[in-house]
């Protein structure tokens, strides 16, 4: 290892297990002292699937993968490196303050964050409830922004800053997934309007979607792929499940390029939506822009004006509704 990030300190949510835990271990190999963190000892997937309620197949690889912050830090310590755990749900904007203290009374510092706890679960516009769609909302949006807000005071006086946060692929929007897509959209709106608004403190702030193991996953992605059919009316493409399959490796995988955004040589990296797989693919989504643009100037228009320029100028006669493009 470099240790470029020897006398770093980092906060990584959600790292008691999976793409987090990933994520905190490889930062701690090149150097940085992590704070650890999940809500409570103990897996959390644990608790919320049951073993009678989901496939074996399903439960035995989830149990594979299961672990908290406890475990990630004492893989940490046994490495070499220097790990302490916290315990409390990011959402809550006093146990999101407590974790900033933690890590300044304990390192002195508060270099890096990765923003990754999240709440998961699938579901459509029908069967999402209001639990489910506030547990995704309040956990991966209002807990990177709690983060964030207690942390980016200490790094505008260090003049340097390392937000990285974790949204998902699903955020242009993925069938049965109301809820997760529109919390890993919300996640690529705070990362552009915070990264626009930290620039001249020498903070970047960028996102990125990881695919790689994690118990969740386990249980969500092949619930998913199970019920693609019933959503779409079509079978999943076996081609495009066994590229995903490849893609969720040890998340280890994913930490390199964390670890690269969170060095000085990163420093001029801000704004930026990555797609980060363990199996060592890095993808940059393009920034939004308009692309095509109709005006009418002293008065209304008409709907049939409307209905000739939205075909003829706007969208154009070879215009495909995104919402009809299959995604499996």
């Amino acid at each position: 290892m470099t240790k470029r990030l020897e006398g770093k300190v980092a906060i990584v949510t959600g790292s008691g297990q999976g793409i987090g835990r990933g994520i905190a271990v490889y930062l701690a190999r090149e150097g940085a002292k992590v704070i650890t963190n999940n809500r409570k000892p103990g897996s959390g997937t644990m608790e919320k699937y049951k073993k009678g309620d989901i496939p074996d197949e399903d439960y035995k690889q989830m149990l594979e993968l299961a672990g908290d912050a406890g475990s990630t830090a004492e893989l940490i310590n046994m490495e070499g490196g220097e790990a302490t755990p916290f315990y409390g749900d990011v959402s809550d904007w006093a146990t999101a303050e407590k974790m900033v203290n933690l890590a300044l009374d304990t390192y002195g510092s508060i270099d890096i964050i990765v923003n990754n706890a999240a709440g998961m679960g699938s579901g459509s516009v029908l069967s999402t409830d209001e639990a489910k769609w506030d547990l995704l909302a309040n956990v991966r949006e209002k807990g990177a922004f709690n983060l964030m807000h207690f942390a980016v005071p200490y790094m505008i006086k260090k003049g340097y800053g390392r937000i990285v946060n974790t949204s998902s692929e699903a955020w242009t929007g993925l069938p049965d997934n109301i809820g997760y897509s529109a919390s890993t959209a919300g996640i690529v709106g705070l990362t552009w309007a915070a990264g626009k608004e930290l620039w001249n403190y020498g903070i970047t702030v960028n996102a990125f979607c990881p695919q790689g193991a994690s118990p969740a996953h386990a249980v969500e992605y092949n619930a998913m792929v199970r019920n693609v059919k019933n959503i779409t009316g079509k079978e999943p493409d076996p081609n495009v499940l066994k590229v995903v399959e490849e893609n969720h490796g040890d998340p280890v995988g994913i930490g390199p390029v964390i670890a690269f955004l969170c060095t000085e040589q990163g420093s001029y990296i801000s704004g930026s939506v990555f797609s980060i797989y363990a199996s060592g693919v890095v993808k940059l989504y393009s920034n939004p822009t308009f692309i095509s643009e109709i005006s009418k100037k002293g008065e209304l228009w008409t709907i049939d004006e409307l209905e000739v320029a939205f075909r003829e100028q706007l969208l154009g006669k070879d215009y495909v509704a995104p919402a009809s493009v299959r995604l499996w």
